[in-house]
């Protein structure tokens, strides 16, 4: 009886063969950790040439950095409209403690290991390739919900007191690398944001 031939492998190219190469350097980066993680073994883990992966990006700090915003990209926080601006900070502050903290402890360990040492790149530009440099834009859209049903009036109050309660979230994923509690996300909501806003009305 002959033997099966063995599948053809698919060749990729383009954006298929782009989001394939950063797909494997995350898998590297959590399997391996940044210090261990090269551009073979990602290579490797890609089942492609290191060629392919130098074509692209000068060195592993800029292929790490493309991983990371591969993937914040492709794991959005959803942005449930509960009817009231309370409910819908809660529960876009409890979607993103859930479902970032994984993500926010590899980076936080990524950049503690050395990340950026070969880019040039500043602690506050390498904090803004990882979390997004746009990183209130997606949450606007609770603020002008929240506009629209007369609960405040954005252009009176200053971009960084509506950041305030998502910086206060990256700060605890970052510190505790861990899913913050639910009392300290209501904490933020009524016992700093909300009572920072009656200023601004």
């Amino acid at each position: 009886m002959d033997a099966s031939p063995e599948p053809s492998r698919q060749r990729r190219r383009g954006a298929a063969l782009e989001f394939a190469l950063l797909e494997a350097a995350w898998d590297e980066l959590v399997a391996m950790g940044f210090a261990k993680l090269t551009m073979e073994s990602v290579a490797a883990r890609a089942s492609t040439g290191v060629a392919v992966l130098y074509r692209r990006w000068a060195n592993k700090d800029e292929l790490v950095l493309a991983a990371l915003e591969h993937y914040r990209a492709g794991h959005t926080v959803d942005l449930p409209d509960t009817g009231s601006l309370r409910g819908d900070l809660i529960a876009a502050l409890t979607g993103m403690s859930s479902s970032r903290s994984a993500f926010f402890a590899i980076a936080a360990s990524t950049v503690f290991a050395g990340l950026a040492a070969d880019t040039g790149l500043t602690p506050t530009q390498v904090r803004d390739r990882v979390f997004g440099e746009q990183r209130l834009v997606r949450m606007r859209s609770i603020y002008e919900r929240a506009q629209r049903r007369g609960e405040l009036d954005l252009e009176r109050i200053p971009a960084a007191v509506l950041a305030m309660p998502f910086d206060l979230v990256r700060h605890d994923l970052l510190m505790d690398l861990k899913p913050l509690k639910p009392a300290r996300i209501r904490s933020i909501v009524d016992e700093l944001f909300l009572p920072l806003l009656k200023q601004y009305r």
